[in-house]
């Protein structure tokens, strides 16, 4: 097969329109994609109350830090299959695919179930959950770890094809299973019929059951054919070391960025539990940042996956220019919508809030008070990211680990560790922390891109 098999406008055509051709779907697949944990939180905040949505907050923050190692994998297998579909290597991008799904069902299936099942109570602890709070979390948590290797089919699929430069089936795909997860959801929640009401872990049950039916789906369809992606027969299905060394060579600084930066907002749970007022500020926290600031990382993210795919592919058709000019596109689109997101969060938060059924004041105070702040955080998280995508696509994964480590970890941590060694840790403390920590990182991510080092790294998988 030859290079027509992918979109040659992403390395032919108008740099701006390759970049919106990615970004567009991307953004929209996350967006809608995100729908269904603003419909867990919804459902539960309103079924089971403020201390279900504190729940599925800590215990998303929970799954997140350990299922991250795995999508890493995703990361470096976007590295290579973006460099080989630009220059028109059929035979890798497959084989690259191919082996990134199979290394993450092994390590899902044998590592991250059983492990996970065992260590969710000692997780909770360790985030200071109040006893409430661990009732709801863990029966949530344990049903992620178990059943959420169709997420992972589902999230290195949507990488693979937008790598390759077809955003528009992970989109379609995203669409059915949110669909899907809503359906489940709204059954397993509250209940229905001879379905009884399952609360916090209904949630659970409905994202794994909807995520299960779109992978099979999914492999039915790489097997067969007829995607840009497929698992192609002649190369066998036996492990192929090269392509797993070469998936962790690129992924696992991205893995280790993932880890560090969740363990960090782990600990950062840590600081909020041992507030005053924990439980109120867990929940307002889960809420505001865990979801409604999730419209501006959603997007972001998109942008950061077209950065990352637009970039890696101009620069395998050996055009640097036009990858480094992707970038900069990516990071002005991202600048204008997190602007545009801030306004909402800046002058209407009270009824944001209300939509979760945050009526408690003390609750929607401390929610106020975030969502003003991360109005003027998200500016620098979005500019961050497509930044990111730009190194990351490209395949310096180094460069954003030692930037999220300092950002997203030291800072903010060492902010929130001073004030409550020499004083008295309040929320607004906390929230302020959380924007310094994305000020560094857009600014550091900024100066690493632009040092153009990216340009002389080469990638390949042969024997």
């Amino acid at each position: 097969m030859e290079k027509r098999r992918y979109d040659r406008s992403i390395v032919e055509g108008p740099l701006r329109a390759a970049v919106w051709k990615i970004a567009w779907p991307t953004m929209l697949t996350n967006v809608i994609g995100g729908m269904q944990g603003i419909i867990d939180h919804v459902l539960v905040g309103n079924f089971v109350g403020f201390k279900g949505n504190a729940a599925i907050g800590v215990a998303n923050q929970i799954f997140l830090v350990v299922i991250i190692f795995i999508m890493s994998l995703f990361t470096g297998m976007s590295v290579l299959v973006a460099r080989f579909a630009g220059a028109g290597e059929v035979e890798k991008v497959d084989r690259t695919v191919y082996q990134a799904f199979i290394t993450a069902i092994g390590i899902s299936w044998l590592i991250m179930a059983p492990v996970g099942y065992f260590v969710s109570p000692y997780l909770l602890h360790l985030v200071n959950a109040s006893p409430q709070v661990i009732l709801e979390a863990l029966p949530f948590l344990r049903i992620m770890f178990m059943f959420s290797s169709g997420m992972m089919v589902f999230f290195m699929l949507s990488g693979a094809l937008r790598s390759a430069g077809d955003a528009r089936t992970p989109m379609v795909l995203g669409i059915a299973l949110t669909v899907l997860n809503v359906a489940f959801n709204v059954l397993l929640i509250r209940g229905y019929g001879p379905i009884p009401a399952y609360g916090t872990r209904g949630a659970a049950m409905g994202t794994c059951t909807a995520s299960a039916l779109v992978a099979f789906y999914s492999l039915y369809k790489l097997m067969r054919g007829g995607w840009v992606v497929s698992f192609s027969r002649a190369n066998g299905y036996r492990p192929d070391w090269t392509i797993i060394k070469s998936l962790f060579r690129y992924g696992l600084p991205t893995g280790i960025q993932g880890i560090a930066m969740n363990v960090g907002g782990v600990l950062m749970l840590a600081f909020i539990g041992g507030l005053a007022e924990s439980a109120a500020a867990q929940a307002a926290f889960a809420v505001s940042y865990g979801q409604l600031f999730s419209f501006i990382t959603w997007t972001s993210t998109g942008l950061m996956g077209a950065a990352a795919a637009v970039a890696g592919q101009n620069l395998g058709a050996g055009k640097p220019e036009r990858a480094n000019d992707a970038v900069h596109a990516a990071a002005r689109v991202g600048l204008a919508g997190a602007a545009f997101l801030g306004i909402f969060f800046f002058f209407f938060p009270r009824l944001l809030l209300a939509v979760f059924g945050m009526k408690e004041q003390e609750v929607v105070e401390i929610g106020v008070q975030l969502l003003r702040i991360l109005s003027v955080s998200g500016l620098f998280i979005s500019v961050a990211l497509s930044y990111t995508g730009g190194l990351q696509g490209t395949g310096d994964t180094k460069s954003p680990l030692y930037i999220s480590i300092v950002s997203q970890v030291a800072v903010p941590l060492g902010i929130c560790f001073i004030i409550r060694s020499t004083g008295t840790l309040m929320p607004i403390h906390i929230w302020f922390a959380i924007l310094t920590g994305h000020v560094t990182r857009c600014v550091l991510s900024v100066i690493r891109f632009n040092q153009g080092k990216w340009r002389s790294i080469a990638v390949d998988i042969s024997h």
